[in-house]
């Protein structure tokens, strides 16, 4: 039984751990930009944002979250007997909007970012992975559709690890590495990965500001 806990614990322990950072970190998020504080750039970086794929979606969510605030709080105080109620409902649906929000400025102020040392993959303030040109042979541009909705996706491609760094079940560009690489991931290091792949809204972009790898030709869906 004393095993039992303790490894129950030991389970919980890092979830809670990820789940409390990853609220800091929206909250964070929020308020730069809220404040319009992007996140500050080195001398040639280059940001390209991903949201462009999830945009409708959030905001869709977003207006709905606006809707329901109201009608569930009308209908809570003349259902409901039970006075506090009301606001657990109410702070509640302003929590989960404000939520909401957070992830939209997220992953707006998150942006991938091409610089003159490398490339750096980003997913909201979750997944920030630097890659060095020199750990890269090629950079192609390819549409995926992933058949997962999860962000972080591995796949075996024979002998190959592929690394997805999805948004909305997509990829866009293909990134071939030299050797097989580890990276940190949100539930620890990754296995040695033969390739990444990513999400950008502007794909022809990134490819155009990349430097120092050659980019492949241009791989269309």
């Amino acid at each position: 039984m004393t095993d039992t806990k303790a490894s129950t614990r030991a389970r919980v322990g890092p979830l809670l751990r990820r789940a409390a950072e990853a609220e800091a970190a929206m909250w964070r998020s929020l308020y730069l930009w809220a404040r319009r504080r992007p996140l500050p750039l080195g001398p040639g970086d280059e940001p390209f944002g991903y949201l462009g794929v999830v945009k409708p979606i959030l905001g869709i969510f977003i207006g709905l979250s606006v809707v329901e605030i109201p009608i569930f709080d009308l209908i809570v105080t003349h259902v409901v007997p039970w006075r506090p109620a009301r606001w657990i409902v109410l702070g509640l649906g302003v929590w989960g909007l404000l939520w909401m929000i957070g992830l939209f400025a997220s992953m707006t102020i998150h942006p991938h970012v091409v610089g003159d040392r490398g490339l750096r993959v980003r997913l909201s303030s979750g997944i920030d992975i630097w890659i060095p040109w020199t750990d890269i042979e090629a950079l192609r541009k390819r549409y995926r559709s992933l058949p997962s909705s999860k962000s972080v996706q591995v796949e075996q491609e024979g002998d190959r690890q592929v690394l997805h760094i999805s948004v909305g079940s997509q990829t866009s560009i293909d990134v071939l590495l030299r050797r097989p690489t580890t990276f940190d991931l949100p539930k620890g290091r990754s296995t040695p990965m033969n390739e990444l792949r990513l999400y950008a809204d502007d794909p022809d972009g990134l490819l155009r500001s990349a430097r120092g790898t050659p980019a492949s030709n241009t791989v269309s869906r």
